[in-house]
């Protein structure tokens, strides 16, 4: 059931993109921003869990071309345009200043963590605090892992996810040849892709079989699968070491970054790293966790976000 928000609204950030946004919770609480995983998941008022909205003011934000913003990739491929990590930091700012906020908590998971280290680095003036879970920097390497290397944990589940590409294309950039079909205008071609990506993103989320309904709609699918793709083969636009790199433009920033122990996509030396360069961030790697799940790994989010609203 949704609960009405405080406002709501639609951004027009150019390119032919309107975002769609809300806000809920307190109107004179800290202000705080959510950034959606995917790229493509949408900002569903279930973020909302980690907050203690009598004390929060949080903003909600659908990525370029998903959720409820227009385009949307599930539609057209037209989403994909003037769709970059630059682009999504700059459409924050505006947010930002749309609604008269001069620093905010960032809350991010999976893609959310790569998007909020991004722009904590080029805005760090605007952030007072962060707080990231099951992170990831959507790095070449990275992608490499979920797309191929992970074949050592799910060699069955795999050979399934590579056979719905031709034969040549299955030796190159994974990301980048399911990105072709899945802008194909065909939709035979196009949906079939989208499927066999879903059902991957199914299988390597967990070491214990999960499945997400999300992905039994059609459009839902399509959409996620080309933003996914259309980011992992581009490495998000970003520098190999750029965002590690940029650490310590966060310096004085507090933070989490938390992620699970069992967390196959995003393995824990990606945020142990990470935090070897925040002196001011406290690195969780939480015991019996997946990527974004269990009960623990929940507990140290609400946590870190209920002490940042007490020290604000």
């Amino acid at each position: 059931m949704r609960t009405p928000p405080l406002a709501a609204g639609r951004l027009d950030v150019g390119d032919g993109h309107e975002l769609h946004w809300e806000e809920h919770g307190n109107p004179e609480g800290v202000p705080a921003v959510v950034l959606h995983g995917g790229p493509g998941s949408g900002a569903s008022q279930g973020w909302l869990r980690w907050f203690d909205l009598s004390r929060y003011r949080v903003l909600l934000l659908d990525q370029r071309g998903c959720g409820r913003s227009t385009p949307h990739a599930g539609r057209t491929a037209d989403a994909l345009h003037a769709n970059t990590t630059q682009h999504l930091m700059a459409d924050l700012e505006r947010l930002r200043e749309l609604r008269g906020v001069d620093r905010w908590l960032v809350l991010g998971a999976s893609w959310g963590s790569t998007l909020g280290l991004a722009y904590a680095q080029a805005h760090p003036e605007r952030v007072r605090a962060l707080v990231l879970f099951s992170v990831v920097t959507t790095t070449r390497r990275e992608v490499e892992w979920v797309t191929r290397d992970m074949r050592r944990l799910f060699p069955r589940e795999w050979e399934t996810f590579v056979g719905a590409l031709p034969e040549p294309e299955r030796d190159g950039d994974l990301a980048a040849a399911f990105h072709r079909r899945l802008v194909d205008p065909d939709p035979a071609v196009h949906h079939a892709a989208a499927r066999a990506w879903c059902a991957w993103e199914d299988r390597h989320v967990s070491l214990t079989p999960v499945h997400d309904p999300r992905y039994d709609d059609p459009e839902f699918a399509l959409g996620f699968a080309r933003l996914v793709t259309h980011y992992w083969s581009h490495a998000a636009w970003l520098g190999e070491t750029e965002l590690l790199d940029g650490m310590t433009r966060l310096r004085g920033i507090p933070g989490l970054l938390a992620t699970g122990h069992g967390d196959v996509s995003g393995p824990p030396d990606v945020a142990h790293d990470l935090a070897a360069r925040w002196p001011d961030a406290e690195l969780v790697i939480v015991p019996d966790a997946g990527h974004g799940t269990g009960a623990a790994l929940e507990a140290v989010v609400r946590e870190a976000v209920s002490r940042f609203a007490a020290e604000a």
